[in-house]
Parts: C-alpha cells; sequence; structure tokens
C-alpha cells in the first residue's frame, strides 16, 4: 500500500514537471509569435482592424486603402500630375482653408477673453492687447489671418474661372464655392462689429443702411413697400435687432461671427472636398506626356 503511494507520488510529481515544460515551451513559443508579429506589423489583428486592407503592394490594395480611410478617401487614388502644380492651381484652395482652421483656433482663444456687450467689449479689447501675455499677437494673427482668407478665396475663384474649371461636370461645386465666398465675406463683415469701436460701428451702420435697400427685403429697396416692408420689419431691423446699431446689434454679430457661419462654412466645406472627390479630383490641363514616356 505505501509503495502503491509513493508510485502515484513519484508519477504525480514527473506529470507536474512535464506541466511546467510544456507551459514553459507554450510561454516561449507564444513570444516567439509575439516578436515575429511586431517584425510584421502589417499582418497583426490590430494593424488589420484599423485598416482593413491588406499590404499596400498593388494598385488594388491602394486604392482599397484610399478609400477605407477616414481622412484620405476624400482625395482621389490617382490624380493627373498637371493639376497638382503650384504653377496652375496657386495652392489658393488648402491655403484658405488653413487660414479657416488658424481663424478657428485664434478665434476660441479670445473668446475666453471677449464680453458681447457695449460696456465691456472695447474694455477687453484693450485689456487683451495691454494685460494679456500675447494677447496682441493673438488678436493680429486672427485679423491678418481673416485678411489673408478673404484674398485667398477670391484668388482661388479667379484661378477656377480663368481656367474653366466651374465648366462640366463642376457646376455644383462652383455654386458651393461662391457660397463659400459669400460666408467668407460675412464673417470679416460679422467680425468688424465686435470690437467696437468707430471703424467697426461706422462699418456695420454703412453695410445695414445699404442692406434696408435689398430688393424685396429692405423696406426702401424695389417692391419692399409693396410686401409690406417698414424700416421696423425689413432686414436691416433684423440684423441690428432693432433700428440703431446698439447692443442687440453686437450681440447679433457675436452669435453669427463665432457660431452660425463657422458651422455652415465647416458644412460647406465639407460638401465642396466631397465634390471635388467625386467630380475627378482637382480639375487640370489636358495630360502632358514627360520625354521618357513617349515612344517612338
Amino acid at each position: 500500500m505505501a509503495e502503491e503511494i509513493r508510485g502515484k507520488g513519484k508519477t504525480g510529481v514527473a506529470d507536474e514537471a512535464g506541466d511546467r515544460m510544456d507551459f514553459k515551451t507554450w510561454l516561449h513559443e507564444k513570444f516567439e509569435e509575439q516578436v515575429e508579429e511586431l517584425k510584421r506589423p502589417e499582418d497583426t489583428q490590430l494593424y488589420k482592424a484599423f485598416f482593413r486592407v491588406g499590404r499596400i503592394d498593388e494598385p488594388r490594395n491602394r486604392a482599397l486603402h484610399t478609400l477605407n480611410n477616414l481622412f484620405l478617401h476624400i482625395h482621389p487614388t490617382k490624380v493627373n500630375r498637371d493639376a497638382v502644380r503650384y504653377s496652375y492651381t496657386w495652392g489658393m484652395g488648402g491655403i484658405s482653408f488653413y487660414l479657416f482652421l488658424v481663424l478657428l483656433f485664434t478665434g476660441v482663444m479670445l473668446m475666453f477673453y471677449y464680453h458681447p456687450t457695449e460696456v465691456q467689449a472695447f474694455r477687453d479689447i484693450l485689456y487683451l492687447e495691454n494685460s494679456v501675455p500675447f494677447g496682441l499677437q493673438l488678436r493680429n494673427m486672427h485679423r491678418w489671418a481673416a485678411h489673408l482668407m478673404i484674398i485667398a478665396v477670391w484668388l482661388h475663384m479667379f484661378r477656377v474661372f480663368m481656367t474653366g474649371s466651374y465648366k462640366r461636370p463642376r457646376e455644383f461645386n462652383w455654386c458651393i464655392g461662391v457660397l463659400l465666398l459669400v460666408f467668407t465675406m460675412l464673417l470679416s463683415f460679422t467680425g468688424y462689429l465686435l470690437p467696437d469701436d468707430q471703424l467697426g460701428f461706422w462699418a456695420v451702420t454703412v453695410g445695414t443702411n445699404m442692406a434696408r435697400a435689398t430688393p424685396l427685403l429692405g423696406h426702401q429697396g424695389p417692391f419692399g413697400p409693396q410686401l409690406g416692408m417698414t424700416a421696423y420689419n425689413d432686414v436691416r431691423f433684423a440684423l441690428l435687432g432693432g433700428s440703431i446699431v446698439g447692443s442687440n446689434a453686437l450681440l447679433r454679430a457675436y452669435i453669427w461671427h463665432c457660431i452660425a457661419l463657422p458651422l455652415m462654412i465647416s458644412v460647406f466645406f465639407g460638401v465642396h472636398f466631397w465634390r471635388v472627390r467625386k467630380d475627378g479630383g482637382v480639375s487640370g490641363p489636358s495630360p502632358v506626356m514627360l520625354e521618357s514616356e513617349m515612344h517612338e
């Protein structure tokens, strides 16, 4: 009986030792597998979960990689080599979008130091320029980026018109571009009043006085009186929130400038980029073959 127990004990020890050896072997094999996967990250399940495309070693996989990527799918898989020359596009579309991002960032920073009230607005500007560290530089970055965006958008529209890039099949995207131009001008106009200084006051005064002569919507414009427009319900009254440039006008300019117009421009930017993608990419001149590509 005792011998049987000792025999079973030896067998149990041997089995335990074997299990330990098997575990060490399994652990070593798993370690080797992990090392091999790190050497080939594109074959790991984590990589496939993120990119869902195999190795980018053939045209089909390159196309799938672009189409399945959130940030790349708005770009075409292939572009005309001559359509991306800076001497042809001037890069004004991309520069306009970059300046818009600069305006968004600097605008959010400026909102931390600004109150849209007649009593506080101009004082906030003085405090920003004289007491806030780098406040003057921040405001100047916002102001000059706004001026440059106006210039860049106009040059972009001029380039598109002169190269005929508004023609078929890009008529719809041309209309989107015109809307973006109008929104950009409105952003600049509404931002003029926010410092609540004499320049902004008279700029908005002149602009809204012109608005009351708008056809159909202004009480001094064509067909306005026939439609029941008066000085207290026309487009000028709606823009100012009253009959004078006062606190209501400042508040409405602030909401349009900081919320409504940036949201609308962001949406139309997305549609604009999407249509560029769907219309075959950036329009360009007729393809030109390199001398090395020409065959006799």
